[in-house]
């Protein structure tokens, strides 16, 4: 370790775990063997970095042998309590909240914010300058691209036998949110659908269909209800 971190009481630190320059560690943090830090990373009280996941003896899915172990960028605020998976990228500049989860093989771009109790599952990739707010849940398999938004509490699902069935195996997908595309608060979106680039959800609709570039859908099911005011596109913005 470098003298230029700065650590809180009972701090663990696993083997082989590399440090940029002006790292600050709260108390309780927990880092796994093999992590990766940038320079000007804030890591908070009882944050995890790096822990390899576990799998239920129900569990469908395969067991996995030990992952790579997390990359963590230049920059990067990590709030009280957040848990980041083995083999996940955090890159430069993200902002992760209190009580927030991402899951191993998951990629986060540039800039993002995941804000609090935001839980994203594995297999997941979300693009620079994102923001998703406070619970909402991004379920495995999704991608979400650059400048979306996603609103408080909205849900992403990405199984549509609802956990019966030998059918569903092999067919879980996740939902893809284009560029520039936004979901309103408490809002549903059902297994593979796409809202493409501009799209928007109004909030508490349940997304049944994909949705059309720069469409704003609202209701259960959700449809579309107009365009997207001009104002509001993403080119339009400065």
């Amino acid at each position: 370790m470098q003298a230029s971190i700065h650590k809180g009481e009972n701090v663990v630190i696993g083997k082989d775990v590399s440090f940029g320059e002006n790292v600050t560690l709260g108390s309780n943090v927990v880092i796994y063997d093999g992590t990766e830090i940038g320079n000007n990373v804030v890591i908070q009280d009882n944050a995890v970095i790096g822990k390899q996941p576990t799998r239920a003896k129900a569990s469908i899915l395969p067991e996995t042998k030990q992952l790579p172990p997390a990359v963590i960028g230049s920059g990067v605020i990590v709030g009280t309590s957040a848990i980041i998976y083995a083999s996940a990228e955090i890159e430069d500049e993200v902002f992760v909240a209190d009580l927030a989860t991402i899951r191993e093989r998951v990629q986060i771009g540039n800039g993002t914010i995941v804000g609090r109790g935001v839980a994203i599952e594995n297999d997941c990739r979300v693009g620079i300058r994102c923001k998703l707010e406070t619970n909402c849940y991004i379920t495995a398999y999704s991608v979400l691209e650059d400048y979306v938004f996603i609103a408080p509490c909205v849900v992403t699902t990405n199984d549509n036998y609802l956990a019966r069935s030998k059918e569903r195996f092999g067919k879980f997908k996740g939902v893809t949110v284009k560029k520039g595309g936004r979901v309103g608060a408490n809002s549903t979106i059902l297994p593979g659908k796409v809202i493409h680039e501009d799209g928007a959800v109004g909030a508490g609709s349940v997304v049944t269909r994909d949705v059309r570039q720069e469409e704003l859908v609202v209701g259960s099911p959700a449809r579309k209800l107009r365009e997207v005011p001009k104002e509001q596109l993403l080119i339009n913005q400065k």
